[in-house]
């Protein structure tokens, strides 16, 4: 019963991330069009008065409800990452949620709850099949970078980079500190050699292939990040 709450709560959750999502790719659409200030482009012009081509107002707005989206993404995340890994224990039998009358009822119950995840798109989990078992070992990730700004006709659009990915892998870089600067330093150090790249994209994992090079605009990707 309680793996069969905590698989509901999770399915809730990734509806939740979704429709999150949704929102912030709205957003940021609207934000970084032609002619718009992007995510954090300046609101005045160059004699320090308030730019008369935009709405002022509406863009701060959206910058707010930006990142409170943000935060509640990373609060969702989280969440769904404890409740599958509470469900993977149960798997293994490491969790009390087995009834002890009712042992081999509740191991396929939380199997279930956890091949069902699993299966489930709009959710950051990755499947690695044990050759030696029939089991399935669930390795939950979470995005640490978000595309929140990418130029037309730069390397990143023609590798299939589009504004929003969430990047769960980029080369060697997954997570810890100093991303930003390990996001440029394997950038550089694969200068016209393709770097596997895994994103999530509206909730989907992806797999990308891109190569950094030398184009008519800056940087070797035409793309910036944001650590999540």
């Amino acid at each position: 019963m309680v793996a069969t709450n905590v698989k509901a709560e999770t399915m809730s959750l990734m509806d939740k991330r979704t429709s999150l999502e949704a929102e912030m790719n709205a957003i940021i659409t609207h934000l970084t069009q032609p002619g718009a200030p992007g995510l954090s482009g300046n609101l005045i012009d160059s004699e320090g008065f308030p730019r008369s081509d935009i709405d002022i107002p509406a863009v701060r707005a959206e910058r707010r409800r930006l990142e409170e989206l943000r935060n509640d993404h990373k609060e969702v995340t989280e969440k769904i990452n404890q409740n599958i890994q509470i469900l993977h224990s149960a798997r293994l039998g490491k969790s009390p949620f087995k009834n002890s009358g009712n042992d081999e009822g509740s191991d396929t119950q939380t199997s279930t709850a956890v091949d069902t995840l699993a299966s489930t798109p709009g959710q950051n989990v990755l499947l690695r099949q044990n050759p030696n078992s029939m089991d399935v070992d669930v390795l939950v990730s979470r995005p640490f970078a978000m595309v929140d700004e990418i130029a037309d006709a730069s390397p990143a659009v023609e590798d299939g980079l589009q504004l929003g990915d969430q990047i769960l892998k980029f080369g060697n870089v997954e997570a810890g500190d100093d991303l930003l600067q390990r996001l440029s330093s394997e950038s550089q150090s694969n200068l016209d050699r393709p770097i596997p790249v895994v994103i999530t994209r509206q909730g989907t994992v992806v797999n990308l292939t891109i190569t950094p090079r030398t184009w008519q605009g800056r940087g070797l990707l035409g793309c910036h990040f944001r650590i999540l």
